[in-house]
């Protein structure tokens, strides 16, 4: 690669960053989700229309990921085919897996579920459901502030894992391999009814596009 090219990759980047607010800092109410405590009630909508609540997930295991197609931190776990990995290999595993959308309309994020539909096909990616939280409420109930945020609830509703997806902070593909992934950790611990030993880390990604 010539010097040029690489500047040229290195300031697209920091442009994106910049425009994305990555290092999420909007304010946001209090969450009332607790590690060890029961995770907060939800009730969404799917791309498809269908409602999907935390009650229906009672008695398996659940993720909620946070999302934004539009944060080059999404990008990176996407592009990589790190999320969709996650997501087929634990929903085989009968774990219920849900990405979550913040944003509000008209904001990075917030397409339609026509949109949304073509873009999960395009990227192979493999949730049980994509929910649309427009308004922001579930959002804020459980504190996401990044995406991706990652949440982890045990079968009897109690959030055992929030935070992080992996303990690397960036936005280059190439370190997906070498981090270690705390999802990942924390679902093979609970599923072998092990305790979770990192149950809480600060999540790091593009802020959630919340309605102003």
């Amino acid at each position: 690669m010539s010097r040029n090219s690489g500047f040229l990759k290195f300031a697209s980047l920091l442009i994106l960053l910049l425009v994305f607010n990555c290092q999420a800092s909007e304010s946001q109410e209090p969450s009332s989700a607790q590690i060890g405590k029961s995770a907060p009630d939800f009730s969404l909508k799917d791309t498809a229309g269908k409602q999907h609540s935390l009650a229906d997930t009672r008695g398996k295991f659940l993720v909620l990921e946070w999302i934004n197609f539009d944060c080059p931190f999404v990008r990176k776990h996407y592009d990589s085919g790190n999320m969709q990995k996650l997501q087929k290999l634990y929903t085989n595993k009968g774990v219920i897996w849900y990405s979550v959308c913040s944003s509000a309309a008209g904001r990075p994020g917030n397409y339609s579920p026509a949109k949304l539909n073509e873009l999960l096909k395009q990227k192979q990616a493999a949730p049980t459901a994509y929910l649309i939280d427009e308004n922001g409420k579930t959002g804020r109930a459980y504190g996401a502030k990044a995406t991706p945020h990652m949440f982890v609830i045990n079968p009897k509703g109690v959030l055992i894992y929030a935070g992080a997806i992996d303990n690397n902070p960036s936005a280059d593909i190439v370190d997906v391999k070498s981090a270690v992934n705390y999802v990942n950790q924390a679902l093979d611990e609970a599923l072998a009814n092990k305790p979770v030993s990192t149950a809480s880390t600060k999540a790091y990604g593009c802020s959630v596009k919340y309605q102003q």
